[in-house]
């Protein structure tokens, strides 16, 4: 079905039904909607005539987006605030509200989830030397959007409470 060939009121029935169905699986952001009519041939005027009566309604907020966004990602993937700022912009947010979203987690809940993640990941890296636990544990913290000095003193805390800590640690340095 290619949308230009509906009539007008067709067409806007047919969008809004295509937004109303992506809605109700989960929130999306305006950029999220937009892309997703575009990609299913809808013109820019529809388009756009359908998402700012979606906002009028309430039905499509990009703030509320993103702070549902950041607390569900943080909670449930462990991602640390500059991850999830990433990943906002990448679904369209404006990169101050992303920023404005990511402040909900505060350093505290941040060094608490990289903890959690690492005391998890420790009981997978079975009989590797120190080193390599080490290595492996700061680079998956950093695919999580860690900061590098957070991402080493909580491995050195965990692996300390863990009886495992050596020398390594000690006389690490990060650059």
């Amino acid at each position: 079905m290619d949308p230009a060939e509906l009539p007008p009121d067709e067409r806007r029935k047919k969008a809004k039904e295509i937004c109303f169905d992506l809605l109700a699986a989960r929130p999306r952001s305006t950029e999220e909607l937009r892309q997703a009519l575009k990609r299913k041939g809808f013109d820019e005027e529809t388009i756009e005539t359908l998402l700012g009566k979606l906002d009028k309604a309430g039905l499509i907020n990009d703030a509320e987006f993103a702070e549902m966004w950041v607390r569900s990602r943080h909670a449930n993937m462990g991602l640390a605030r500059t991850a999830l700022v990433a990943e906002l912009k990448r679904k369209g947010i404006d990169g101050d509200i992303a920023v404005q979203a990511a402040e909900e987690v505060d350093r505290e809940a941040e060094e608490q989830r990289a903890r959690e993640l690492v005391r998890k990941r420790m009981r997978s890296l079975g009989n590797v030397d120190e080193q390599t636990a080490i290595r492996r544990l700061l680079g998956f913290l950093a695919r999580k959007g860690y900061p590098q000095g957070l991402a080493y003193t909580v491995i050195r805390d965990e692996l300390r409470e863990f009886g495992t800590e050596s020398a390594l640690l000690d006389d690490a340095t990060l650059d």
